[in-house]
């Protein structure tokens, strides 16, 4: 057809002519101009002069009409292979998007939303992106930076001066352009922000203080969601608005991203909210309750649909434009695009020789596809994972959302689409996925039935009510460890984890099947293990979990369970006290009890047990006060290293 067009303009005499273009007949010919907005019959006079812009005004939505037309055909005949990538991995359901630099190209769902209902994916399908909102989240700051109101290169310090690290080097250089590039020093830490909820970010982001680096600023890629937290806060303090009312103002809505939310009360009011799922066994799957990521929003908690992600990616192909606006500053969209930190080797493998480097940008990962520059983000959250996709230079991109917790899923249906689009030579991609898919389950397999590594016939060196009690790290949060019957139990958070016994005073974590309520010893063992600890009289005083592989496993503290004590009976306590010459003072500041011995601190006491006190930040140390009648004549400090009496001073 649009060679016939062409053939027609060169050879004819247009002088005087009238011609009636009419959009039905033009839509027949070519569906997708729909999307560029022709919708009436228009009426043109030709003259000589007018017949170059003439051809440019007819002949531009049939070249649209062509490139979309062309990435369709190559995606002929694909619904088979993607229907066998999703049952090859066991996925309840997922969606699909390509856009080019125009728009929508196609998009599609396979399989079901909610498998218990048997309710279908659609492109409009609302699935958690997960960390794909890192790029909207930085995006942010690319628009802050543009007004003049941060500068990315200087101190984070000087946009969150309430916001302290492990030590003062980390305050002084970090950067708002290392946060976003992974490149801080600080590990994951993520067993804080997600075992341990919170609603606040700023109460998250005090937790930093306690979470030990494992490497200098710009020394080395790690990533960390806490960064991302923090950007968010940024955000907040500079615009007076929350992260959610940003990202409607410069995204959302100038986009028309309708169907896209931040919070799990609006995805599930949506019109086709996706339910989430693990696969369980080797070939089942099991229902997964959302995850509400909370104060660390910015990290991670953008729920969306593939048709709405395509129009966010359409804006990227185009240099941060979107139908004739200006969403982003181009500027910016070239920073974002460009490395800013090496991950790792990213050499090519026997296997795919023409995939390589690993690096990463400002929200993006970038890397070398088969020849092509590749930016791509993926997300990972409870029930769900995602993958959002763009060739720059091929000016397409790729979206794939699926309702799978961890799943290979998005990566594989990407590559099967971009090997398509982009004219590579066929991979057989599903095959790699369930070979690492077999070979991890192997692994997995190997590492539990580690049965020689436990010292058999052991027991724990106390009765298991020793063990329970509240125990807290200032930079992650506070486990609650309960006896049930002849068992421990962990309440992190809203979350349960099930202590078996494994040898002395360590014990294996499992997750709670969701279903059943019970242990999931099939699937839901931790990769960590607790282990008890006890201070010189004997006591259980703690326990450390190796949260991070390059740090000390970390110490959670025993926390003191006080007794309820009056002021008025905590007056009967204070005086004088001698201890062999020297005078110990005990006295009553508000409701609270605090002994002084010279050349010591105050000491703070809590009452746990009748007329016992335990010094607050020594664990271990007590001071038990000796009573005749209501009348206190003497106490005794109980230390690991003997017990010390004094008298009172009459």
């Amino acid at each position: 057809m649009l060679d016939f067009l062409q053939r027609l303009f060169i050879n004819a005499d247009y002088s005087g002519i009238k011609i009636v273009f009419h959009a039905s007949l033009f839509f027949a010919v070519c569906p997708v101009a729909a999307t560029v907005g022709f919708a009436v019959t228009v009426t043109f006079i030709f003259q000589p002069l007018h017949m170059k812009l003439l051809l440019l005004l007819l002949l531009f939505p049939f070249a649209i009409c062509a490139q979309n037309t062309t990435l369709q055909k190559r995606l002929a005949g694909i619904d088979a292979e993607l229907e066998n990538v999703r049952k090859a991995l066991y996925a309840p359901g997922f969606a699909v998007a390509v856009v080019d630099k125009d728009g929508l190209v196609w998009s599609k769902g396979y399989g079901y939303r909610d498998m218990e209902k048997k309710l279908p994916t659609t492109p409009n399908t609302v699935y958690a992106i997960g960390s794909c909102t890192k790029a909207f989240t930085a995006a942010l700051l690319g628009l802050l930076q543009k007004d003049g109101k941060v500068d990315l290169d200087k101190p984070a310090n000087q946009y969150m001066p309430g916001i302290r690290y492990f030590n003062d080097a980390l305050y002084d250089r970090i950067t708002l352009r290392d946060m976003m590039s992974h490149r801080t020093g600080l590990p994951r830490h993520d067993f804080s922000w997600y075992l341990f909820q919170s609603g606040s970010t700023d109460s998250l982001l005090q937790r930093v203080a306690y979470q030990e680096p494992t490497a200098g600023v710009r020394d080395r890629w790690q990533y960390n969601n806490f960064m991302y937290g923090a950007q968010g806060y940024v955000t907040e303090k500079i615009s007076g608005k929350t992260w959610t009312q940003n990202l409607k103002d410069a995204f959302f809505s100038p986009l028309g991203m309708a169907n896209t939310n931040t919070t799990i009360a609006e995805w599930t009011k949506a019109t086709e909210p996706a339910v989430g799922y693990r696969i369980k066994g080797d070939s089942g799957w099991a229902r997964t309750p959302y995850y509400d990521i909370a104060g660390m929003a910015a990290a991670g908690a953008i729920n969306s649909t593939v048709n709405d992600m395509a129009r966010w990616v359409q804006c990227w192909i185009n240099g941060g434009n979107y139908k004739g606006k200006n969403i982003l500053p181009a500027g910016y969209v070239t920073q974002a695009m460009s490395s800013h930190s090496i991950i790792g080797a990213g050499l090519p493998a026997k296997e795919k020789p023409d995939v390589m480097f690993s690096n990463y940008g400002l929200g993006w990962f970038l890397a070398s596809y088969k020849g092509h520059y590749r930016v791509e983000h993926g997300g990972n959250i409870d029930g769900f994972s995602a993958s959002t996709c763009f060739f720059p230079t091929d000016s397409v991109g790729i979206i794939v959302l699926v309702n799978q917790d961890g799943s290979q899923v998005p990566s594989t249906v990407r590559n099967i689409i971009a090997d398509r689009l982009l004219g590579e030579k066929y991979f057989d991609w599903l095959a790699d996925a369930v070979k690492n898919r077999n070979e991890a389950r192997k692994a997995q397999k190997a590492a539990r039935s580690s049965a020689a590594t436990v010292k058999k016939g052991t027991r724990p060196s106390h009765a298991l009510p020793d063990y329970e009690g509240d125990y807290k790290h200032p930079g992650y949060g506070t486990f609650s460890i309960v006896r049930r019957s002849d068992s421990l139990f962990a309440q992190a958070g809203v979350r349960t984890l099930w202590m078996q016994h494994r040898h002395y005073d360590v014990f294996d974590l499992y997750q709670m099947d969701t279903e059943t309520a019970k242990p999931d010893t099939a699937d839901g063992l931790l990769p960590i293990k607790l282990q008890f600890t006890m201070n010189l009289n004997g006591d259980i005083d703690g326990f450390t979990l190796p949260f991070e592989a390059e740090l000390k496993p970390m110490p959670f503290v025993k926390q003191i369970k006080a007794v309820a004590v009056s002021r008025d009976d905590l007056k009967k306590y204070a005086g004088d006290y001698n201890l062999s010459g020297t005078t110990v003072k005990v006295y009553v500041k508000d409701t609270t009890l605090f002994v002084l011995v010279p050349g010591q601190p105050d000491y703070e006491l809590v009452p746990v047990d009748k007329d016992k006190f335990a010094l607050k930040v020594v664990s271990g140390y007590y001071v038990q006060f000796s009573t005749d009648g209501d009348k206190v004549n003497e106490l005794t400090f109980l230390q690991p290293n003997g017990n010390f009496k004094a008298s009172r001073v009459k």
